[in-house]
């Protein structure tokens, strides 16, 4: 089965850490949002990628061709950006043909589900999570048999909170070809964009089946709060608990897990922890750092920080006191 994972957008609710880089190449995790994404799919054993690029797309080139040389991967380009719809009516050619069927994931959502069961689903299958606030998304309505009736782009009313996830699993990719292609010669837009959910929709009222599949969790990585939220959870995963020997590393720091230390950092006098992700080569000097991603080559000195996202290569140092105080004194920096 062919993997489509569509990566063109500009990530604006990430600024300033997009107006280097593009939204899926921000790290969690010790990884990037697309590295995660990537090596899920390969432990599902998908080998054959098509990746749609926009904004920023050459170092998306660059990191999938560095860092995954044996990867069968395509790229098809994007401009302009006029939604999920249109990403993949230009990349119809791509995947039509596909005998197996295609998976298509959005290259700025991590989705926790059994991936290889849920290829072995018949049929189409469109992945789902419930949330509280389904107005936010495309909403999935189902019937009695369990079979979908209905999908809506961010409907006013919503008559269901089943929200679609980014993660769809399509049986036969002409007929989603054949959609989209109707999609864009009749130019319907939703909310001023191509939607995929017309494309499914329009698929429905043609007869196709689909079902849904339940996620046990999902990270739209799009904002800070999510993408801290991501990174927290993915590192309780085993393979960071249970990880290197940090104290032996850092000997004169407080290792609170689960955390992350790339490759070559100085870390000193610090109490690191926890759910905190640190790139390579980065330098912490009497810090108190929990809740955060660091990106790499970057420098902390004299900083109490939680909650924070840092970018590679940058730097922040806080304030130090020598201090003399007297009786009966109270003293708030805050």
């Amino acid at each position: 089965m062919k993997a489509v994972i569509p990566v063109a957008g500009i990530g604006s609710r990430l600024r300033p850490h997009t107006h280097t880089q593009p939204k899926s190449l921000v790290p969690v995790a010790g990884n990037t949002i697309l590295g995660h994404i990537i090596d899920r799919l390969l432990g599902a054993g998908l080998t054959d990628f098509v990746f749609i690029i926009g904004y920023l797309g050459d170092k998306i080139v660059r990191y999938v061709r560095r860092h995954y040389p044996n990867l069968k991967a395509t790229f098809v380009v994007q401009e302009p950006r006029e939604g999920l719809g249109h990403a993949l009516w230009l990349a119809r050619e791509e995947f039509r043909h596909e005998p197996d069927g295609v998976l298509i994931l959005l290259g700025d959502t991590i989705v926790d589900v059994d991936l290889p069961a849920l290829l072995q689903l018949p049929g189409t299958v469109l992945a789902v999570k419930e949330v509280k606030n389904p107005a936010l998304f495309g909403i999935v309505e189902t019937g009695a048999d369990g079979q979908v009736r209905k999908v809506v782009e961010k409907p006013k009313i919503p008559k269901s909170n089943s929200a679609l996830v980014g993660l769809y699993k399509l049986a036969d990719p002409e007929k989603l070809a054949l959609a989209l292609e109707w999609l864009m010669t009749t130019e319907l837009r939703t909310h001023g964009e191509y939607q995929l959910t017309d494309a499914l929709m329009h698929l429905i009222e043609q007869g196709e089946t689909m079902t849904t599949a339940p996620v046990d969790n999902w990270f739209d990585c799009g904002r800070k709060e999510t993408l801290l939220e991501a990174n927290a959870r993915l590192l309780n995963q085993p393979e960071f608990l249970e990880g290197r020997d940090y104290a032996t590393e850092f000997p004169d720091v407080v290792i609170i897990p689960p955390v992350s230390i790339g490759r070559g950092c100085r870390i000193s006098q610090s109490i690191i922890g926890p759910n905190v992700a640190i790139g390579d080569k980065t330098i912490i000097e009497t810090t108190i750092l929990s809740d955060s991603i660091i990106g790499s080559y970057s420098e902390l000195r004299s900083a109490v920080m939680h909650d924070c996202i840092v970018g590679s290569d940058a730097s922040f140092r806080g304030m130090n006191h020598s201090l003399n105080i007297g009786d009966n004194t109270e003293i708030d920096y805050s």
